[in-house]
C-alpha cells in the first residue's frame, strides 16, 4: 500500500488543504471571469506578472516530469520503471495548469489560433506554440498505451468508461502489450528531443528579445531545462512517496532519483553563479543592476529565503543527511519543488521593472503606468484556483488509473 492509503491523517491533512486552496481559487477565478485584468496589479509597463511565471513554472514540472518517464519508456530505463506512470500522469495535470495559466494572462486568449493559421516561423514564439501542441498530443498518445494494461477487463464504472475509450475493456493480450511497449519505445525517444525542444524554446524567447539585457543571455535555454528536471525530478520524488504502492525510500528506484536530483540541484546553482556573477563582476550595465535588485532590493527574501534557503540549501541539506527517511525526502522533494516559482518570479518580473528610456517613469502618471509590480490577491487566489483545479485532475487520474487499493 501507499503512505497515502495507509495514513488517514496524511489524507485528512490533504484534503483539508485542498479545500481551502479550491475555495481561495474559486474566488479568484470568479473575480478573474467578472472583472478580467482589472484587478491584477500589472501593466503598461510591467506587462507580465505572478501568472507568466506560474506558466513557465509548471510546464517546467511538466517537462521534467515527463523526461523522467521518456528515460523508462524510450530507453528501458528499468531502475525507474514503477515511477514511469506517475511521472506521465504528472505531467498532463502540469501541462493543464501551464496552459490554463497562460490563458487567463492573455487578454483575448482565442486569437491564439491565428499561431495556426497564419503561423510566423521567423518568430519563437510561432515554434513554441508549434513544439507545444507537438508535445500535447504525444503525451495523451503515450498516456494512452501506457495505461491501457492498467485498466485491462474494466468494464463498470468510469475505469470501464475509460477502458472502452482506450482500447482495454475487452481484455489484453500478450501480443497487444508487446505492440503497445515498441510503440511507447518510439514516442518516448521522440519525446526527450521534443521535452528538451519545446523547453529550451520558452528560454528561447526570452533569450531572444534584445531590448531586455536581463533575458538576452546563451545561457537561458540551459537554465529553463535544468530547472525543469530539477524541479519536476524533485516533485516526482515526493509523489512517488505519498502515492506510489509500497515504495521503499531506501529502494533503488528512491536511491536513484534522489541522486538525480541531488545532482541537478547542485549544477543547476552553479548555472545559476554562472548567472549572476560574470555580468555583476565589473558591476557596471543594466542587467548588472536588475542583478543587485534580486539580490538585495525590496524582494530580496524571494531569492535568498524561497529559492536559496528553502529551496536549496535545507532540501540539500535533508537529501544528504538523511538519505533514506521518507519524511526528509518528501519534505525536501515538495520544497525543492514548490519554491522554484520564487526562480521564475526572478525570472519575469526583474527585466520589466527598468525603464527603457531614461526618465519614462516620470512621463505620465497612472496607476498602470508604474514600474513596479507585486501581484494583487486576485492573482494569487487565481494561482490557487489553477492549482487545485490541477491537482483535482491529477487525483481523479490516480484513482481511476493508477490506485487499485482500499484506504486504511
Amino acid at each position: 500500500m501507499s503512505l497515502f492509503a495507509k495514513n488517514q491523517q496524511l489524507r485528512r491533512v490533504l484534503y483539508v488543504l485542498w479545500i481551502v486552496i479550491a475555495a481561495v481559487g474559486a474566488w479568484g477565478l470568479w473575480q478573474r471571469a467578472e472583472t478580467g485584468h482589472r484587478l491584477a496589479n500589472y501593466g503598461s509597463y510591467v506587462p507580465w506578472g505572478l501568472w507568466v511565471a506560474a506558466y513557465i513554472f509548471f510546464i517546467g514540472l511538466s517537462a521534467g516530469a515527463f523526461l523522467l518517464s521518456a528515460l523508462v519508456f524510450g530507453f528501458g530505463f528499468n531502475k525507474l520503471e514503477r515511477l514511469a506512470p506517475y511521472a506521465l500522469l504528472t505531467a498532463l495535470a502540469t501541462l493543464f495548469m501551464a496552459l490554463f495559466s497562460i490563458f487567463l494572462d492573455l487578454g483575448h486568449p482565442f486569437r491564439a489560433v491565428n499561431v495556426f493559421l497564419h503561423p510566423n516561423f521567423g518568430s519563437m514564439m510561432t515554434w513554441m506554440v508549434w513544439l507545444y501542441t507537438a508535445y500535447f498530443i504525444l503525451i495523451i498518445a503515450e498516456s494512452v498505451l501506457a495505461f491501457r494494461p492498467l485498466l485491462a477487463n474494466q468494464q463498470e464504472g468510469l475505469r470501464g468508461m475509460i477502458a472502452k475509450l482506450i482500447g482495454s475493456a475487452n481484455g489484453y493480450t500478450d501480443e497487444q502489450r508487446e505492440r503497445d511497449e515498441s510503440r511507447l519505445k518510439i514516442l518516448g525517444r521522440l519525446g526527450i528531443p521534443l521535452a528538451i525542444s519545446f523547453h529550451g524554446g520558452v528560454g528561447a524567447l526570452f533569450a531572444t528579445v534584445v531590448a531586455r539585457p536581463y533575458w538576452h543571455s546563451a545561457l537561458y535555454p540551459i537554465l529553463f531545462l535544468t530547472g525543469a528536471l530539477v524541479s519536476g525530478g524533485a516533485l516526482m520524488l515526493a509523489v512517488a512517496l505519498i502515492f506510489g504502492d509500497d515504495m521503499d525510500p531506501a529502494g533503488e528506484a528512491i536511491q536513484m532519483l534522489r541522486k538525480i536530483v541531488v545532482g541537478l540541484l547542485a549544477f543547476d546553482l552553479l548555472l545559476e553563479w554562472a548567472e549572476y556573477s560574470i555580468p555583476m563582476w565589473y558591476n557596471i550595465g543594466p542587467e548588472a543592476a536588475l542583478m543587485k535588485e534580486v539580490l538585495f532590493g525590496h524582494y530580496w527574501y524571494v531569492f535568498w529565503v524561497f529559492h536559496f534557503g528553502l529551496g536549496a540549501i535545507i532540501p540539500l541539506i535533508l537529501f544528504m543527511r538523511a538519505p533514506k527517511s521518507a519524511p526528509a525526502l518528501i519534505t525536501g522533494g515538495l520544497l525543492t519543488a514548490l519554491t522554484y516559482m520564487a526562480v521564475r518570479l526572478n525570472l519575469v518580473v526583474p527585466a520589466l521593472i527598468e525603464p527603457q528610456l531614461k526618465g519614462l517613469e516620470n512621463a505620465y502618471i497612472r496607476s498602470r503606468l508604474v514600474f513596479e509590480y507585486f501581484p494583487s490577491a486576485m492573482e494569487w487566489s487565481v494561482l490557487a484556483g489553477i492549482t487545485a483545479l490541477g491537482a483535482a485532475l491529477w487525483y481523479v487520474g490516480y484513482r481511476l488509473v493508477l490506485n487499485r487499493e482500499r484506504m486504511a
